[in-house]
């Protein structure tokens, strides 16, 4: 699985989220104050100034709610959530192709999130497209979903050509830094609870387990 795509906040929980956000704008700087040498060139938007009081309370909460998902947890295996960030894209606003940072002043980079904060009908362009192998995929999501992608991964996002596109990203620091290797253990991990839940507990089930806890053990950091 190259992708995860799940619900973060439902509807109730991220229309609050969003109306705290722009609640003042002088709470929002040019975002590439926060750029990197390279991505500075290609960056064109506005982002949360991390030291209002408005960031420290909506990262917290995006923060929280990303680590109390059992699904999310399960495909980044994350040792540590950092670098968050609230981004704001109008008209003609957009970040083009770049590949993130492996280590930033927060910790390393090895799985990279998009949290969307607009309905996506109230905007036009702003997909996230992410470079694969054969493809470029873009991802435009509903509000309160949010994509989790390899951070090895080059990636844009579309100019907005109408309304606003506000999402937050971040970085995870995984136990186990090889995309090839946390997908395996998902896998592994994802097929035993299926077994679990549809089945119940066996001894040979047991041994599924104890194979995912020491292949975890092995590769972990």
């Amino acid at each position: 699985m190259d992708h995860l795509i799940h619900e973060v906040f439902d509807k109730e929980e991220v229309s609050l989220l969003r109306n705290k956000l722009l609640s003042n704008s002088e709470d929002w700087e040019d975002g590439k104050k926060t750029a990197g040498y390279q991505a500075s060139k290609v960056k064109n938007n506005l982002q949360l100034k991390k030291d209002s009081t408005t960031y420290v309370e909506c990262s917290t909460n995006v923060t929280s709610q990303i680590k109390s998902n059992n699904l999310i947890n399960g495909y980044c295996l994350p040792k540590k959530i950092h670098g968050v960030m609230f981004s704001k894209s109008e008209f003609s606003q957009g970040y083009g192709m770049h590949v993130d940072n492996a280590f930033m002043k927060s910790g390393r980079s090895d799985i990279s999130f998009t949290l969307f904060l607009s309905d996506k009908s109230s905007y036009e362009g702003g997909e996230l497209c992410i470079q694969t192998t054969q493809e470029e995929k873009e991802i435009k999501l509903s509000e309160g979903e949010a994509v989790f992608y390899p951070s090895t991964s080059l990636h844009s996002v579309k100019k907005v050509t109408k309304g606003q596109r506000l999402v937050c990203v971040g970085w995870i620091q995984s136990y186990i830094a090889s995309n090839e290797d946390r997908n395996t253990l998902f896998g592994l991990n994802a097929g035993a609870m299926g077994m679990l839940a549809e089945y119940g507990q066996s001894p040979q089930l047991d041994l599924v387990f104890q194979a995912y806890n020491n292949l975890l053990r092995r590769l972990g950091e």
